[in-house]
């Protein structure tokens, strides 16, 4: 029986009370279960790991509760690769991939399964079913997921009693099963970097949900502008709250924390306490993205001018960053290497703080030395799909140092940000940030904006804000 709650008000159960819970329960078996839409895809994605590791044993682990405080849990997210490579977002499960004589794998599941009504399982202890919510039976995730499906509760004696297979385990997501196998740690991260290159081309479904994830970002950006009055009263609170309402209604919650940054906050990149106030004549950047209820997301920024008219120092900010970003997005293609748009993108930047006289030229010097970062801060970009920043843990010969292919999705975000504080430039520049940030997928031909339906140029801004603003 599960641990109590120290300081719970009930001493215990009687076997009274255990033989009535027990008994009354109507029959919940779902039947009709189908297999999911993902499950063909997520069957080639194994199917392409296991031809990387020919003989050896994968373990994949979905993840477990992680403790917020005493019995409280934060919301559970799987780890990634497992997502990818099943469908899957159950807790404390794993994927096994079984290696064959011809050199292929047999692929099963390990779930935690329904918890028995014939004992008290199912209602004693804060992750029961009864607290919790209905998990599937066995038979039910096997239909769904397309994949012969376990009980956890014996995987690490499995894994354990298994000796003699080459194994790999992803390490950080569940201590009982690394401790089930004997792995080497280098050879784990090889795993790792596989379940992240795998991720680096989409397939046609991760496509269909990445234009879920944007389109409903779109119509919360348009849900924000209408709520800026109330901003202005209120802080950047209530936007936060107004976007992650849309994410709430039409996905799973937000993909990252949302960044809802006005006036100097705008100069800082990662702004997610969203306290400050929202004052008239200052600027709004706003980087937030939609996650679908597979977990692929969205991650778009756009900076408005709160008023609803930019001043002419934050309109010139601001078209110099939209230059940039055009110069980047035109390098988006099949075939380029990838560091070409973030390139492109900062040395315009880099062309145009030498021209305003904040940084010394000539301009290849000034790039070559780095010199623009002062302002421009971060890389222009970054691949995107199941994480924020996803395919973080690929080689960086298959990524940064990698060439562009169709189904590739990333992002293409250019900012310039003067400090409140930085006294290399004028008083009227400072406290000023400004980035436009765009999803693009990678075509036959070049690439698509799937992030299109939200204005980017400087007019274009400022008329969508007339039309929407409250």
């Amino acid at each position: 029986m599960a641990k109590g709650r120290k300081n719970g008000l009930y001493e215990g159960v009687s076997e009274e009370l255990s033989s009535l819970m027990r008994t009354g329960w109507a029959d919940s078996e779902r039947r009709g279960t189908e297999p999911a839409e993902q499950a063909p895809y997520a069957a080639a994605r194994r199917a392409a790991l296991s031809a990387r590791f020919p003989g050896e044993r994968l373990v994949i682990p979905s993840g477990n509760l992680k403790t917020r405080s005493n019995d409280d849990t934060y919301p559970f997210r799987p780890y990634t690769g497992y997502v990818h490579m099943t469908g899957d977002q159950a807790r404390d499960g794993a994927l096994v991939l079984e290696p064959r004589a011809d050199g292929g794998h047999d692929a099963y599941c390990y779930q935690l399964p329904r918890d028995s009504r014939e004992n008290d399982e199912f209602w004693i202890g804060y992750t029961a079913e009864l607290w919790m919510g209905r998990r599937r039976t066995l038979a039910e995730s096997e239909i769904l997921l397309g994949l012969p499906c376990r009980d956890v509760r014996g995987a690490a004696a499995d894994l354990a009693a298994v000796t003699g297979v080459p194994t790999r385990i992803v390490r950080g997501h569940d201590p009982a099963l690394e401790a089930a196998v004997s792995t080497d740690e280098d050879r784990d991260d090889e795993l790792e970097e596989a379940l992240s290159e795998l991720r680096l081309v989409k397939d046609a479904w991760e496509l269909g949900e990445m234009r879920k994830a944007v389109d409903s970002t779109v119509r919360g950006f348009t849900d924000c502008v209408g709520e800026l009055s109330r901003a202005v009263a209120s802080s950047e609170r209530w936007i936060e709250g107004t976007f992650f309402r849309r994410a709430r209604l039409e996905g799973n919650a937000v993909g990252y924390g949302s960044i809802c940054a006005a006036g100097e906050h705008a100069t800082i990149m990662h702004w997610t306490d969203n306290d400050g106030p929202v004052r008239p004549g200052e600027l709004l950047l706003l980087d937030a993205g939609v996650e679908t209820h597979s977990l692929y997301t969205a991650d778009v920024t756009r900076t408005l001018p709160i008023s609803g008219t930019f001043t002419p120092v934050q309109r010139q900010v601001y078209d110099a960053v939209y230059e940039a970003q055009e110069a980047g997005m035109a390098a988006v293609k099949p075939g380029a290497p990838y560091r070409d748009f973030h390139e492109a993108s900062q040395r315009h930047l880099t062309a145009q703080l030498v021209e305003w006289g904040f940084i010394e030229g000539p301009v290849d010097r000034a790039y070559a030395l780095g010199l623009q970062r002062r302002f421009t801060m971060a890389g222009t970009g970054h691949m995107l799909g199941l994480d924020v920043h996803d395919c973080a843990q690929a080689r960086t010969a298959e990524y940064v140092d990698g060439v562009l292919e169709p189904g590739m999705v990333l992002t293409v975000e250019p900012g310039l940000y003067f400090q409140p504080d930085d006294l290399t430039v004028p008083e009227e520049w400072r406290g000023i940030g400004v980035r436009i940030e765009d999803d693009l997928v990678v075509t036959e031909d070049g690439h698509e904006n799937l992030s299109a339906g939200l204005p980017r140029s400087s007019s274009e801004v400022e008329a969508w804000m007339a039309e929407f603003a409250g």
